[in-house]
């Protein structure tokens, strides 16, 4: 991959293997709008920028070159080698149909803090509705930035809130887990950066000492938070993909990848539910 600039743009010419829209689309992030230009604009880390593809061609504004290189191109997994893994996968009936169903989809590195949130947020909510309490909750309590959207919120910030400060966010009864999660970790009883060097086990054990974060919520911050592509979060999804397509389990020569496959299935699921009352894919 090479970086040029053009009328104003930043351009990241040889990307491969990736499909901006479904990687930001599929159910693993949250902050990510679609405008009418064509152009996605979203935030991380405090770091905003827009940007839109062309086949190989990704092109960025409101960033620097700086950015992209350490910041953008590790976020979107732009520095890992989907060609292989996926040819990998391809050695699998099932996933193989996935993969050619959606290619391009990866796993991106987001933030440990924002993720806990994000996902604590999505429990028993629909996509639409996720994303408009995590608006909201950024617009309330969220530092300003130069440029794009607030922040997201600091632990230490809304640690300092009432259930009551939060009833602007209708999230129900989330707003008690987020306030644990905050209180958690700003006192250091959950320290994200420990976290990270554990193995999936011990670190599942750590996320779920918050108040409601479960096994499926504590996986999903382990994946997407942490890259832990070991880990597959089990939704309802995932379940059915599980009893109906792999009734002897994934395949284990596989499972150091399958937190990434998982994204494969889960977004082929969703998409041919018929599959998984008649299964239509059957394993040679």
């Amino acid at each position: 991959m090479r970086m040029v600039e053009k009328n104003g743009q930043i351009l990241l010419q040889g990307v491969s293997c990736f499909d901006l829209g479904r990687t930001l689309d599929c159910g693993q992030c949250f902050r990510w709008k679609r405008c009418p230009d064509g152009f996605w604009e979203g935030v991380c880390c405090g770091t905003f920028c827009r940007v839109r593809q062309e086949r190989t061609v990704l092109i960025f504004t409101h960033t620097s070159r700086g950015l992209i290189r350490d910041f953008w191109i590790p976020y979107f997994g732009l520095d890992e080698d989907y060609t292989t893994l996926c040819r990998n996968f391809c050695t699998d009936p099932v996933l193989c149909r996935a993969v050619r169903f959606a290619p391009g989809i990866r796993l991106l590195r987001q933030d440990p803090w924002e993720t806990l949130c994000s996902f604590i947020i999505s429990q028993n909510n629909n996509i639409p509705r996720i994303r408009g309490i995590i608006e909201r909750f950024c617009s309330l309590l969220g530092d300003p930035m130069e440029k794009g959207p607030p922040a997201f919120p600091t632990p230490e910030r809304l640690s300092s809130c009432t259930i009551e400060d939060l009833a602007p966010l209708r999230s129900g009864f989330r707003a008690r887990y987020l306030l644990d999660a905050a209180q958690k970790v700003s006192s250091g009883a959950v320290n994200l950066k420990t976290v990270d060097t554990l193995d999936s086990d011990n670190a599942r054990r750590v996320l779920t000492s918050i108040c409601g974060v479960g096994p499926k919520v504590a996986d999903c911050v382990l994946l997407y938070g942490f890259h832990k592509t070991e880990v597959v979060p089990m939704d309802v999804w995932m379940k059915r993909v599980l009893a109906v397509l792999y009734p002897d389990g994934f395949p284990q020569r596989l499972s150091p990848w399958m937190g990434i496959a998982q994204q494969f299935l889960f977004h082929y699921a969703r998409h041919h539910a018929a599959d998984l009352r008649q299964p239509s894919l059957v394993r040679a």
